[in-house]
Order: structure tokens, then C-alpha cells, then sequence
């Protein structure tokens, strides 16, 4: 095994579920078996289902862990071998990473919070609460809350001890919380025309594989790239054989919306993804 998966087992034995992160520091997509959900998904996802793929399918807590076995499998031991860093669960280990993405958001932190474990990243820091709390990113300029459902980058031990979640670090994800934001738009995109074979075998496979993008832009970390990956997701999937409707569109579009998404980068997101694809004005 190569220096990262000899490290994994070192951080596993102390209760860190980690995951093989890609180069680009997002997971490893799903395999063909799991895509939009045609597995049902994981039992600890926010959709249980009894998927029990071998590969670190379905991203941070669904993927990560501490098994041995599992972090030394064949399937496994092949993600390492491309990953780039290490990724862990935060959430999964009991505690919640502060992430402090430039000198400013530090400045913010060390006058505001009580002091903690920290650990220096490539633009800022990750100061490190033991307790757990939702995530949220955003919560100030250049500061990301992740906790449970998400995952942060494995950076070293760093320095000083872990101390309790202050209730400020709570409080911070409420005010995100209470943000007013405007009312989604409606759809302002055409569905495609399609006209190619349908894979979907029944209604509910696309309701399914539509509930999973909706889901995975509201857990998103990285919103505007999530929402241009789905959505390049969903037409690959279901663009092409016009089943696809504006009313399927529009709830991708309002749940990004949810998430901050501005609707014009919603719509340039749309148009970009079917470019990739080949297709245009709804023809594949």
C-alpha cells in the first residue's frame, strides 16, 4: 500500500472513519450499480436503503469508516491508490471542524471563539470542537461549519487540545439558518425533447433518481459545483429519452435555489451541462 492507505489504517484504529478523496478533493463518484440511487441507498444515508456496494460509493459518511477490512479491500485499496489526501468524517469521529479559509476568517476566530485544537491548511486553518453539530457552509465570509453529513480533508494532528463546542460555534449555524433568502423562480429552462430509448423501467426510478439529486444539492458542501455536477448527472441519466419534464427541472432548480444558488447560475449551470452533453434545445 502506498503512504496514504498505511496512514488510513493508523487514523482508523483511533476511531477517525476516514474516505479516499479524489485529487480534486471530492469523493470518488459511485460505481454503475449505485448511480442515481438504483442501489436504494446506504442505511446511514438521509434515504436509507440496503446497499452494501463494496466501493467507497455515496460519499462522506455513507462511505467513510473505520473497518479495517473495508480500508484494506481490493476496491478500496484501488481509490487510495488514486486519492491525493485523506478525508474523514467529522461527524462520524464526535467532533465539528470550524474551517477558517483565509487570514481574515482566522483574525474573526481568534478573537470571537474559544481556543482549541487547530490544524493549518493551504489558506487558513480547521479549528477542531469535540461535539457534533449539522454543517453548514458560510455561516461568515470564509467560514464553513462540518460536522455531520460532510466531510473535511485529514490535514495532520496540529496543536493544542480539543475543548468542548461553545455554544457561539451553534449559534453561528442558527443565523445561517434564520437568513432570508428570495423565493425560488420558476423553471426558465425547456425540458429536452428526447426521443431516445427509455431506461428508466418504471415512474419510480425517476423519482428516485430525481429525490437523489435533490438530496445531494441540499447536502451540498461545494453548492455551485454540486449543482452543475447533478444536473450534468440527471440529463446524463434521464435527458435523452423525454421523460424528463419542466416540473422535474423545476424542483432541481428550487432546491439549489434553497442552497443559495443564484437562479441565473442555476440556468448557466442547466446550459453548460447539456453543452457537455452534445445536446441542444432538447435534441440529444
Amino acid at each position: 500500500m502506498n503512504s496514504i492507505s498505511t496512514t488510513v489504517l493508523g487514523l482508523a484504529e483511533r476511531g477517525l472513519p476516514v474516505l479516499p478523496p479524489r485529487a480534486d478533493k471530492r469523493p470518488f463518484g459511485n460505481c454503475r450499480a449505485c448511480e442515481e440511487l438504483a442501489c436504494g441507498g446506504r442505511p446511514n444515508m438521509a434515504t436509507p436503503g440496503p446497499c452494501a456496494c463494496p466501493w467507497p460509493c455515496h460519499g462522506w459518511a455513507a462511505a467513510a469508516t473505520t473497518d479495517p477490512t473495508v480500508l484494506a479491500s481490493e476496491q478500496w485499496t484501488a481509490a487510495w491508490r488514486r486519492a491525493r489526501a485523506i478525508g474523514y468524517h467529522p461527524g462520524g469521529a464526535g467532533v465539528t471542524v470550524v474551517d477558517l479559509d483565509n487570514p481574515a476568517a482566522v483574525a474573526w476566530a481568534r478573537e470571537n471563539l474559544p481556543p482549541t485544537a487547530s490544524v493549518p491548511t493551504t489558506r487558513g486553518q480547521h479549528w477542531i470542537y469535540r461535539g457534533t453539530m449539522r454543517s453548514v457552509n458560510g455561516v461568515r465570509p470564509g467560514i464553513d461549519l462540518k460536522s455531520t453529513m460532510s466531510y473535511a480533508r485529514w490535514r495532520g494532528t496540529g496543536t493544542g487540545a480539543l475543548t468542548d463546542l461553545p455554544d457561539v460555534v451553534r449559534a453561528l449555524a442558527e443565523k445561517k439558518s434564520s437568513t432570508v433568502r428570495p423565493a425560488p423562480r420558476p423553471v426558465t429552462v425547456p425540458a429536452p425533447a428526447g426521443g431516445g430509448e427509455c431506461r428508466h423501467r418504471t415512474p419510480a426510478y425517476l423519482e428516485r433518481g430525481i429525490a437523489m439529486a435533490e438530496q445531494r444539492i441540499t447536502a451540498a458542501s461545494a453548492v455551485h459545483a454540486t449543482v452543475y455536477r447533478t444536473f450534468l448527472a440527471v440529463l446524463s441519466a434521464h435527458g435523452r429519452c423525454g421523460c424528463l419534464t419542466e416540473a422535474h427541472i423545476g424542483r432541481l432548480f428550487t432546491a439549489a435555489q434553497a442552497k443559495g444558488e443564484p437562479p441565473r447560475h442555476c440556468t448557466d449551470a442547466w446550459s453548460n451541462a447539456t453543452a457537455a452533453l452534445g445536446m441542444w434545445h432538447g435534441r440529444g
